[in-house]
């Protein structure tokens, strides 16, 4: 019977030496307001949250130690904290006040060019003698269809209707279609409907 409970005291002693802590905290910015989905990390056990709703975050299983903890979000300062988790503790709290920081860009400029006959891709341009010459009263898939890479499809078989056209595979909401520089895709679906 001693035995038994000498090896129940001692299974309660490890445990109890080994048992990892819960860390848990939270996170506010100047004004106090809740940081949500701000980054939290201890680098030296490779173990991290995020901030829910409230700013709060937990980490599980963090064995006894000093650590230095690391908060990140975007349009904030880094800050880092250093804490020590005693052994046998059940939790540690920590509290985060963040910093604003203003994100400055440089110019973006965006470009777009035409493919010229230099470039190696492969491309097809429709004058208007061309599409003169296919036109036969059927919607403008059916005038395409010709075009190399180009796919297209008719409900009713004959090019009348519900057609549609895929080029290289892609969808209709990821063709962009205008006529003389304007876009006929629709605003919502992004399709164009002939």
């Amino acid at each position: 019977m001693k035995k038994l409970l000498a090896g129940w005291i001692s299974l309660l002693f490890a445990t109890s030496l080994f048992a990892q802590t819960a860390v848990r905290g939270s996170i506010i910015d100047r004004d106090g307001q809740p940081v949500i989905g701000a980054n939290v990390y201890l680098k030296a056990i490779r173990k991290g949250g995020i901030t829910d709703e409230k700013g709060q975050f937990q980490i599980k299983d963090v064995p006894a130690g000093t650590y230095n903890v690391s908060i990140s979000h975007v349009g904030y300062k880094t800050a880092t904290q250093s804490f020590q988790i005693q052994t046998g503790a059940s939790q540690q709290t920590i509290e985060f006040q963040l910093e604003k920081q203003t994100l400055e860009l440089d110019e973006l400029v965006v470009k777009a060019t035409r493919v010229g006959e230099k470039v190696p891709i492969t491309s097809s341009s429709l004058d208007k003698e061309a599409i003169e010459a296919r036109n036969l009263g059927q919607d403008v898939p059916f005038i395409l269809r010709w075009t190399p890479s180009a796919v297209v499809t008719s409900d009713a078989g004959t090019g009348i209707g519900y057609t549609g056209i895929r080029i290289r595979g892609s969808d209709p909401t990821r063709i962009n279609v205008t006529i003389n520089g304007i876009p006929l895709n629709d605003t919502e679906s992004q399709g164009v409907f002939w």
